[in-house]
């Protein structure tokens, strides 16, 4: 009698989620991808590729062959897109909340929202995204940023020293920890951090650029550490 009760009870759940994205999954926190074949994953590694080596229009033209079905073919196309400065990528971000790269799908919206100003949609995008991948150094770096352009600077040092922690050498936090330091004119501590991180001269340049232009402006702009990585599942 309770396993029918509990079959019963799934089932309403399962009416209920076909009427949301993401069907069980939104319940849950999890959903799975479907994965692509041989000759897909190939052209998705080619796309991946062509991305790293600075050409993102050819990494679109192999993208397009690919169907739009495939939730790893539309986060690389959001990606493109967003980098080309093009329409297309916030619908292509939003197809994939709901589903199994749904983090993905509210970080790209997250920096869409601070590449037009928006610090406090890019913070509930970003917040979001955190939930989903509390592991990805790149999403709590980029909240940190949007925390310290909003002025909540103990709330952006912690998203930065996670980010270094989550993955040991990657500098593009830690010399955003250094203009978070700089920008509370706390040279004594951004000392202390260069020597620390072991960041290198140019980096901490960087870090009194981006710290100037925060000054200045109001807030500075999410920045990419070069390549851009893509979920595969």
């Amino acid at each position: 009698m309770k396993a029918t009760l509990l079959f019963t009870g799934l089932l309403v759940l399962t009416g209920c989620a076909g009427q949301q994205p993401g069907g069980l999954g939104q319940w849950f926190g999890t959903s799975s991808c479907a994965k692509p074949d041989a000759d897909q994953q190939l052209a998705l590694n080619l796309a991946d590729e062509m991305l790293n080596d600075g050409r993102p229009h050819a990494s679109l033209a192999h993208l397009e062959q690919l169907p739009n079905t495939l939730d790893q073919v539309r986060l690389r196309k959001a990606r493109v897109s967003r980098l080309l400065g093009r329409s297309e990528a916030e619908p292509l971000y939003r197809s994939l909340l709901g589903g199994c790269l749904a983090a993905e799908g509210e970080h790209g919206l997250g920096q869409l929202a601070s590449a037009r100003g928006d610090d406090v949609q890019a913070l509930q995008n970003l917040q979001r995204a955190a939930r989903l991948a509390p592991t990805d150094e790149r999403i709590r770096n980029d909240l940190g940023v949007v925390l310290m352009n909003l002025g909540r600077y103990e709330q952006a040092r912690f998203e930065f020293l996670t980010a270094i922690e989550l993955k040991e050498g990657n500098a593009l936090p830690a010399v955003n920890l250094v203009t978070l330091a700089l920008l509370q004119d706390n040279w004594q501590q951004a000392t202390d951090l260069v020597g620390r991180l072991r960041l290198k001269p140019a980096q901490f340049t960087q870090a009194q650029a981006r710290a100037s232009q925060i000054k200045a402006t109001g807030r500075g702009p999410i920045a990419s550490a070069g390549g851009e990585r893509v979920m595969v599942n």
